[in-house]
């Protein structure tokens, strides 16, 4: 297997390379699930046909999503398998700059599982992950996913989820959180429902998200308040699938 240190930066496909790494590190680690290769393979083709990097309207609706989550009472950051193989440290970075907690959250869920990903979020640098209790639920939701701490994504109104499950992001929406979505497909249900749908790479996404905090942070309430209602949703999913279909 090829070690991420070893891809030139400056290779066309370091990007794909990277990301097939780590979620193949993911699946030896326990960490994802061997579905989750199938996901990320759907996602990277989305990412080509984006050009394989951050279109204009996927930074405005990164910075609108720095923005939410500064303004934010109780911020959550979900982490699924994928997240957690793919971008531990962005993650635990961004949960530090827009005080968030970090909440595992997964669809083929077990304790030795959970156990993988905390160690592993923990070990980049993570002081708290809250997700094991599962003393609450979702409602409206038959599988896994429906179980969360009562203290961490059902006490949110803030609630980041990166690479999703339409039905879970459709459920949120639904309980009245904020919802920002990172996917690369403006199709997927995940990424209609969201009040600010990132259409990004998450690699590229997370650090943006983290950057736009810290100028927001510094440049204070007023330029916050003014990068939450500058975006528009429906213009950034436009915007995303022009670019897919005729490379606008």
């Amino acid at each position: 297997m090829t070690d991420c240190d070893e891809i030139p930066a400056d290779h066309p496909r370091h990007d794909s390379l990277v990301t097939r790494h780590r979620i193949e590190a993911g699946v030896d680690a326990g960490i994802t699930s061997r579905q989750g290769l199938i996901a990320q393979g759907r996602g990277e083709a989305f990412d080509y046909l984006l050009g394989e990097e951050t279109i204009p309207s996927a930074d405005r609706a990164a910075r609108a999503a720095a923005a939410t989550l500064l303004a934010a009472e109780h911020p959550v950051l979900s982490v699924n398998g994928n997240v957690a193989a793919l971008v531990p440290e962005a993650m635990v970075q961004l949960a530090e700059t827009v005080e968030a907690d970090l909440a595992i959250n997964l669809f083929n869920r077990t304790e030795k599982r959970m156990a993988a990903i905390e160690s592993h979020l923990k070990a980049h640098g993570a002081t708290a992950v809250k997700g094991r209790k599962a003393d609450a639920r979702i409602p409206g939701l038959s599988h896994e996913r429906a179980k969360v701490d009562a203290d961490g994504i059902k006490a949110a109104d803030v609630v980041l989820v990166p690479l999703e499950d339409g039905d879970r992001a459709q459920a949120l929406s639904e309980m009245g959180k904020t919802e920002i979505v990172i996917d690369l497909n403006p199709l997927s249900r995940s990424a209609q429902v969201a009040a600010i749908p990132i259409i990004d790479n998450i690699l590229r996404a997370v650090p943006r998200i983290t950057d736009h905090a810290r100028d927001l942070a510094e440049a204070g309430p007023e330029a916050i308040e003014q990068a939450r209602t500058d975006f528009d949703a429906k213009d950034a999913l436009a915007a995303a699938e022009a670019r897919i279909r005729d490379g606008l």
